[in-house]
């Protein structure tokens, strides 16, 4: 197994052999920075953007040459369209109760607020037939699919360590709707991390965690420890620290992967002054001890917009079944939100005492 070309690792999602058109509803940054950037890169049609912010949705839609819908009643009417909500999670399920009967839709993270709204989403998609997927998209990022594929060849052997290690600073005024919710650092951040590891591990048995705000923010939580229990022999942790503004040369964006037979190292450039970022990169050994050798995998594209590809090919080919499984479906990413509101669970709850002299 110690010898592997790094070249021969799949970084992409096969794309929809006919496209259906895409209708945005939401323009925040987020749509602008990735979605639209990612579409056009694909050659995705997009047939419309809306907001209730008219005039956001008018200059967004400008800069990229594509309409603007004035009413939601307009937004919905397309048809065979592909509905891309960039909504805050408050406004989720609204915006599906106006979908029509069996749309195809991607709902953009988290799934609701808190795993009720999760679980309403989720019987909502079910009663109206819904072919609809969760955007966790760090699965379709260039590294993870490569990170997939060395593992699904056995080149790392069973998993048994993985590690998310954040240290940095990320400027949280980009996103203004957080600014007042409750739920912050792994409602809308770490979990991609969590979602992650369930793609690698399967579903843990249980979780501890604190996620804790900061001096220099107003906003509810920016730093996250957290134990996720797999049984066995697997160990799994976070380690996220939003606040690190001490610099560049010790902030680290990372995750690592430990299996029996080898290793792999994955930076996530885009968090490191984000949202420039830097380029991802991907580290794989098939060897053990002193001499092991370790392969960097040349990565076709980050992250940012490249995953977004992936997410909207996956929905697009499932939607017409070029494709039998639908990665981050709301039946799956249900699961991720049980893991968050276990997380938070676990940071409300008190921790073991640590016993005083007598």
């Amino acid at each position: 197994m110690a010898d592997f070309e790094p070249s021969s690792l799949s970084q992409s999602w096969p794309r929809p052999s006919a496209p259906r058109p895409i209708v945005i509803i939401g323009a925040g940054g987020i749509v602008g920075d990735a979605h639209l950037p990612a579409y056009a890169m694909a050659g995705f049609p997009v047939a419309g953007i809306y907001d209730r912010d008219v005039v956001k949705a008018r200059a967004l839609a400008e800069r990229w040459s594509v309409p603007a819908f004035r009413t939601v009643d307009e937004t919905v009417a397309v048809r065979d369209a592909v509905f891309d909500l960039a909504t805050p999670p408050a406004a989720h399920l609204d915006v599906l109760k106006r979908l029509p009967k069996g749309a195809a839709v991607l709902i953009q993270k988290p799934m609701g607020r808190d795993l009720a709204e999760a679980s309403a989403i989720l019987a909502l998609a079910r009663t109206r037939g819904f072919k609809a997927a969760v955007n966790f998209q760090l699965r379709f990022s260039p590294m993870m699919l490569a990170l997939a594929d060395a593992v699904g060849r056995g080149l790392l052997g069973p998993l048994v360590d993985v590690e998310v290690h954040l240290n940095l600073v990320t400027p949280w005024h980009l996103f203004p709707f957080l600014k007042g919710m409750p739920r912050v650092e792994i409602a809308v951040h770490s979990i991609h991390y969590l979602d992650l590891i369930r793609a690698f591990l399967g579903n843990p048995t249980g979780i501890h965690a604190r996620t804790l705000g900061h001096p220099s923010t107003d906003l509810a939580q920016t730093r996250t420890s957290a134990l996720l229990d797999f049984g066995g022999d697997r160990r799994c942790t976070l380690s996220i620290n939003h606040n690190h503004d001490f610099g560049r040369r010790f902030q680290d964006a990372s995750f690592r992967f430990e299996g029996r037979d080898g290793a792999a190292l994955v930076k996530l450039g885009l968090l490191l002054n984000y949202p420039k970022g830097e380029p991802d990169e991907l580290w794989i050994t098939a060897d053990r001890g002193p001499d092991a050798k370790w392969k960097s995998v040349k990565l076709s594209g980050g992250w940012f917009p490249h995953a977004f590809i992936g997410v909207m090919s996956n929905l697009q080919r499932y939607a017409t079944g070029e494709d039998e499984t639908l990665v981050t479906s709301v039946e799956d990413a249900w699961h991720t939100m049980a893991m968050v509101e276990a997380a938070f669970e676990s940071a409300a709850a008190p921790a073991t005492a640590v016993r005083t002299a007598p």
